[in-house]
């Protein structure tokens, strides 16, 4: 029984991975999900989707675009002190900077990102991009690029990025 269990569970991975992998791994040229949708079927941004739900920024990011998108995972969102996403999905506002900030006009591919040092983001401020040791975005590491969506291009990254 136990075998079954572990086969069935390899299977149900198996379909997982065939279902959504192009939406994790980048589906190049075919991108037929926007943002959001991608970042859902990811399964690994609970968290992000909830909060730009409470932003009010979902039909925004289904937009046309072209977005660039440094997506925290919820792993990120799990090293903020306690209570902080609890609060800021209570303030509407601050959530909706804190989301822009990790937007980025236009589609850019890790390829373009080499020559540049900063990003400007939707909410005003820019972000610092260093490509010493892997691609740094402020004190974020791309732990995945070029996830590609109908309108964009998400970036993967290990820290939820808090405007200064």
């Amino acid at each position: 029984m136990k075998n079954l269990t572990m086969q069935l569970s390899a299977v149900v991975l198996v379909v997982f991975a065939l279902v959504t992998g192009p939406a994790v791994a980048g589906n190049y040229g075919k991108a037929e999900m926007d943002i959001v949708d991608t970042a859902v079927a990811a399964g690994q941004f609970e968290t992000l989707v909830a909060a730009v739900k409470a932003a009010g920024l979902v039909d925004t990011l289904k937009g046309e675009g072209p977005f660039t998108v440094f997506a925290p995972t919820d792993e990120a969102f799990a090293k903020l002190p306690a209570g902080t996403v609890e609060a800021l999905l209570k303030d509407k506002e601050k959530l909706a900077a804190i989301l822009t900030y990790h937007v980025v006009a236009g589609k850019v591919m890790a390829k373009d990102v080499a020559g540049l040092n900063k990003a400007t983001t939707v909410q005003g401020s820019d972000l610092k991009i260093n490509t010493d040791k892997g691609v740094m975005v402020n004190d974020a590491m791309v732990i995945k690029a070029d996830v590609t969506a109908s309108n964009g291009v998400i970036h993967i990254i290990d820290t939820v990025l808090i405007p200064q």
